[in-house]
Parts: C-alpha cells; sequence; structure tokens
C-alpha cells in the first residue's frame, strides 16, 4: 500500500502544527548532522508562537499517513543583486524513520511552488559538508555551491554567536 503524503503549510497558532514543529525540529537537533543534541524544552514550546510573530516566515510539514516525517523552516529575504526576494531555507529535515521516501523532495517542490508565486529569483539554504545523504538530495532538485566568479571559489557560510 502506498502511504499518504501530505505537505503542509504550517499554521503557527494550531496547536497540533506547533507540537509536530517543535517535534521534528527537536528530531533533527538531537541529529548530528543537526548538533546532535536535543532542543531546551522552551524552544520546543515556544518556536510556533515565535514564528508566527516573523511575517516573512514560513513552515512545511510533511506528514506520512497522518505521522509528523519532515519540515522546513523558510524565511522571505531580498537579493540585492537582483533587486527581488528571494528565499532562505533556514532548516530542512527528515525524521530518521522517513529517509529515502523523496520527502525531502516534495517540501523542496513545495517550497519553490511558494517562491515562484512569491516572485523570487532563488532559493538559498547551507548544508554541512559532510551531510553528503542532503547534498545529494539538494543536487538533484537542481541546488550548486554559489559562486558569483568561478575564479574566487564557492561562498562559505560563516557565522558569529552573540550571548
Amino acid at each position: 500500500m502506498t502511504p499518504n503524503v501530505e505537505t503542509i503549510i504550517a499554521d503557527y497558532l494550531d496547536p497540533d502544527h506547533a507540537t509536530a514543529l517543535g517535534s521534528l525540529l527537536d528530531s533533527y537537533a538531537a541529529d548530528p548532522m543537526g548538533g546532535g543534541a536535543p532542543l531546551d524544552e522552551f524552544i520546543k514550546k515556544n518556536l510556533a508562537t515565535e514564528l508566527s510573530k516573523i511575517p516573512h516566515a514560513f513552515s512545511i510539514l510533511c506528514f506520512v499517513d497522518g505521522d509528523p516525517a519532515g519540515l522546513a523552516n523558510c524565511f522571505e529575504a531580498f537579493s540585492t543583486f537582483k533587486c527581488k526576494p528571494l528565499i532562505n531555507i533556514h532548516d530542512l529535515a527528515v525524521t530518521p524513520n522517513y529517509r529515502g521516501q523523496g520527502l525531502s523532495q516534495k517540501m523542496l517542490a513545495r517550497i519553490e511552488d511558494i517562491a515562484r508565486q512569491r516572485g523570487c529569483c532563488k532559493i538559498t539554504l547551507e548544508v554541512l559538508a559532510g551531510n553528503t545523504l542532503a547534498r545529494s538530495a539538494y543536487e538533484r532538485f537542481g541546488f550548486t555551491d554559489y559562486q558569483l566568479d568561478p575564479t574566487m571559489g564557492s561562498a562559505i557560510f560563516w557565522e558569529k554567536e552573540l550571548e
């Protein structure tokens, strides 16, 4: 029997969506590719409420036969070089039980539909160099490393944590 796969835009104020969002992000955080440590209870309980306060945030939830199986947290931003909006995928994760079933491709397709509806010029994301499964999934969907000039190399994602 073919499983029923559904991708939806999360309603941050729906308690079931909020619970799924916190649970799925916690699963991702506990995975080595998400840092290897579970989320604090405060984050799991308050994530949806805080995301609901950000006007250009949206999340895609993926359910398989009604069970939460994947999520993508996205933010609309702006490309100054194109003078158009863009979508940044901040988190994209599929729980271990559901990996290898093409769920990331379904979520990426949903995000691309939203980006096209909003007139976006591109979709961006960052991925760990050692996360070969995710890199393969992104490449299969058409993502490539970011270069302005190949002689200067690929862009590198950096951060500075603030306390």
